[in-house]
Formats: structure tokens, sequence, C-alpha cells
């Protein structure tokens, strides 16, 4: 993957339309959104150094997580504080917030992600199964499970992810991803996903995963 496809690939993310009940936060005829497409190309780049091996697939960005940063399982105060031990999100590497940030909690489910992975200094590709915002219709603020139509809408992002990256396995984070991965025939491992008090089992899959093998060279 070069700097060039990273662009190319965060331009197709942004021209996705929105829809009742799926917001696209890369939209590029949105000025706002400028920043969040900042932000995923950086993290993108930085990923591109680190070589992945293992992609984890999550369901939906929350409103309170990518949706406000524009890169996967992140939140507002992981790009105002010091890198983490895995080297990703420190200042001076152009991260930004947009000025809606402030007034927004931090999402729980990106500090869990990321606190399992420093305890196993492990460090995957993150992405989504359906890349954008999926809430109630007329209630922005709120997270809503992606139908299948709306998963199946953002296979070709993880698939062109897979291929840009040369990653070797995919690990379902949920059942969500697991269903998208199986439509695609794909026979791929499946985690449980870290929200409302999946934190241990979540945990416990990755080392198990880790201990077959996965993400060696």
């Amino acid at each position: 993957m070069t700097e060039s496809s990273v662009s190319a690939f965060v331009d197709r993310l942004a021209a996705a339309p929105s829809a009742p009940g799926r917001t696209n936060f890369f939209d590029d005829t949105i000025p706002e959104n400028a920043v969040r497409r900042r932000n995923l190309e950086i993290y993108l780049r930085e990923m591109l150094d680190r070589s992945p091996q293992v992609l984890l697939l999550g369901e939906a960005p929350g409103f309170r997580g990518m949706r406000i940063t524009g890169v996967p399982f992140t939140n507002r105060t992981m790009f105002s504080g010091p890198a983490n031990s895995l080297g990703l999100f420190g200042p001076g590497k152009g991260y930004e917030l947009p000025a809606e940030a402030v007034d927004v909690a931090a999402e729980p489910t990106a500090t869990v992600m990321w606190d399992v992975l420093v305890e196993l200094q492990f460090l995957p590709l993150l992405w989504s199964a359906c890349p954008w915002h999926t809430h109630v219709p007329g209630r922005p603020l709120s997270n809503r499970t992606p139908t299948a139509l709306e998963a199946g809408l953002g296979t070709s992002f993880w698939q062109e992810l897979t291929g840009l990256f040369g990653i070797d396995t995919i690990v379902a984070v949920g059942n969500v991803a697991h269903r998208s991965l199986v439509r695609n025939g794909l026979d791929a491992p499946k985690v449980r996903h870290p929200a409302h008090g999946g934190r241990s089992g979540f945990k416990q899959g990755l080392e198990e995963l880790l201990l077959s093998g996965i993400g060696s060279d």
C-alpha cells in the first residue's frame, strides 16, 4: 500500500452517500469532515510502517468514537494525550479533533480495545464491517446495529484494506462482522466484542488466537 492508495481509499469512502439512519462522516461535501479524513489518512499511513498481518473487523463506528475522530476504535482522549505504548496517536503526528468533540464523552469501547491491545502488545489493523455511523433515524446521537445490507455496502472497503495491507488473517469482533465475513465466503475466527462488559471475553479470545499463531511471522 502506498500513500497515494491511502488517499484514494479515503476519497472513495468519502464519496459514499449518507441515508436516513446512516451518516457518512467523511462526506467531502461537508467542510467539517475534512479533519476526519486527514485523521484516517494519518492512521493508515502510521499502520503502513508497521505492516500488520491481522485485521480486526468490528461492527460500526459509534457516535462518541470514530464518528468524531475518523479513526476506528478511537475517542477524543486518545488524540489529546501522549502516544500509547504501541507508538500510535501521539502529539506531533497531525491528528486533530473537530470542534464538535469538546462536549462529547469518550467512547468507552475504544478505551477497552486499546487497553487490551497494549496489554497483549498486539497491533492489528482496525476497521468496521460498516464504516459509517448507523443510528436511529432522526437521532444522530445514538448507535444502531447495522443491517445486513449496510454491512454489505461496507464489504468492498474491508476487502480493499485486506489487499492493500497484505493482511493474512481477518478476525471478526462480534457477530455483525462475523456474519459479514461468512456471507463473503470467509471462515474467519470470531472474538467477543469488547463493548457491554465484553472486555475479559475479548482479551481471552485474542490471547487464544495469538497462542494459535495468528499475527506471527
